[in-house]
């Protein structure tokens, strides 16, 4: 049983560790920092609901996953074919357009989820 503990503890050191090669490498991860500090101090401050919350964190882990699996790809599409090659370059957008995807849906269900509560607010400041 302790192996078996040691041994997922090491899974999640290798984990932490390409988390924070993306952080140190990757300047489109910064971006994703802020936008989820910012929805999910939005989030707080408007009360929202807990479905809505989740619903929030759900689109949030998918930015994060598409962006560090398009690490993940664009580290192996470089191991695999350092010289430039025209699959390598189709890994590497297609990639980045997953990532892209990924962060239109975000954005609009942050429009649907934060929105309408958002503009209550500034409506309230208004009046």
């Amino acid at each position: 049983m302790v192996k078996f503990f040691l041994k997922r503890a090491i899974s999640f050191r290798h984990a932490f560790a390409g988390f924070a090669y993306a952080l140190r490498t990757q300047p489109n991860t910064w971006i994703h920092v802020a936008a989820t500090i910012a929805v999910l101090v939005l989030a707080v401050l408007l009360r929202l609901p807990a479905v809505h919350v989740a619903v929030l964190i759900l689109t949030i882990g998918a930015v994060w996953t598409a962006e560090l699996v398009n690490t993940a790809v664009e580290a192996l599409v470089d191991l695999a074919s350092p010289d430039h090659h025209p699959l390598a370059k189709i890994s590497k957008d297609t990639a980045a357009a997953a990532v892209l995807a990924a962060a239109v849906a975000a954005v609009l269900v942050g429009l649907l989820v934060l929105g309408p509560p958002l503009l209550k607010l500034l409506q309230s400041w208004v009046r």
